[in-house]
């Protein structure tokens, strides 16, 4: 394993424990709530954006508890868009992570409840002091959190991408419903390590467009796995998104052209990391190690 994978695998353990803890265990009448959002939210997926939230604020001499309190409310709003995302009513899957989707799993009304709670959830663990004690910096997360994740984020997003079902919007478009729907939340992981860390304008503007490079890069690469991936791999079908009649960076594009367009954002994400010279070498490997999975 190397140091890169080790980390990840590390700080995944971590927020998944730190996610255990906060979240509410099965109790009373509503404990098929309680039982709905453990099921959608522990035990998958590879933590990528508390990675990057962790990373960013080591860059800061930051409390590793405080990154990891942030990153496990990065994950409940990454996790309650994934049950929102695969409702009837949006991407209709049945497969998440490789197993059944919540809503296939419970039903559909606890599945649109669990993606409710787990959202609120988030911003009452970023509310907390055991956050950080300045409340400033706790406000300032939290309103971060909100533009990253309300209508000028990743709904707004989502809204676009349901357009992209029906209508023919073009590379401009595309582009900038994932920024919103996927990199508005990978900058807030970025930026979140400025914030907890109080650092510069200039230090926050050179994670955020760290982030925003990655983001796209990560999407492009979603998309050709979308076409090009496999299933057990993935955890979810192949050919949703040509099912759909939907337009992606690949349709677009095409496979090679796609492909060699998030190699360029990756170049362009580790170019943004200069600041910080070796310091930000996990970062910078990541960007590279999102275009190359396989899941």
């Amino acid at each position: 394993m190397g140091e890169l994978s080790e980390a990840m695998h590390e700080c995944a353990s971590r927020v998944e424990r730190m996610m255990s803890l906060l979240l509410p265990h099965p109790s009373g009448a509503e404990a098929r709530l309680y039982e709905a959002m453990r099921y959608s939210a522990l035990g998958g997926g590879k933590r990528l954006r508390p990675f990057i939230v962790s990373q960013s604020a080591g860059l800061f001499g930051v409390d590793p508890r405080c990154a990891i309190r942030v990153g496990a409310a990065v994950e409940f709003i990454h996790s309650y868009s994934l049950v929102h995302d695969d409702l009837p009513g949006m991407d209709n899957s049945d497969l998440r992570r490789g197993k059944p989707s919540c809503h296939t799993a419970f039903d559909e009304a606890t599945a649109i409840l669990v993606g409710d709670a787990l959202q609120t959830l988030a911003f009452s663990v970023l509310a907390a002091e055991e956050t950080h004690a300045d409340a400033f910096v706790r406000c300032q997360l939290v309103a971060e959190l909100a533009r990253a994740a309300g209508h000028a984020g990743m709904c707004g997003g989502q809204m676009i991408d349901m357009r992209a079902e029906t209508e023919e919007l073009g590379i401009g478009a595309i582009t900038r419903m994932q920024n919103m729907k996927t990199g508005r939340l990978f900058s807030f992981s970025a930026v979140s390590g400025a914030v907890l860390g109080r650092a510069s304008r200039r230090h926050y503007q050179a994670l955020q467009t760290y982030a925003q490079e990655l983001g796209l890069a990560f999407q492009i690469t979603d998309d050709l796995l979308d076409v090009t991936g496999d299933p057990e791999l993935t955890g979810k079908p192949q050919g949703q998104d040509q099912q759909a009649s939907k337009e992606t960076f690949v349709s677009i594009l095409g496979v090679d052209r796609a492909r060699s367009q998030a190699r360029i954002l990756c170049e362009q994400a580790a170019k943004a990391l200069e600041l910080w010279g070796d310091s930000a070498h996990l970062l910078r490997e990541l960007a590279y190690d999102v275009i190359d999975r396989e899941a």
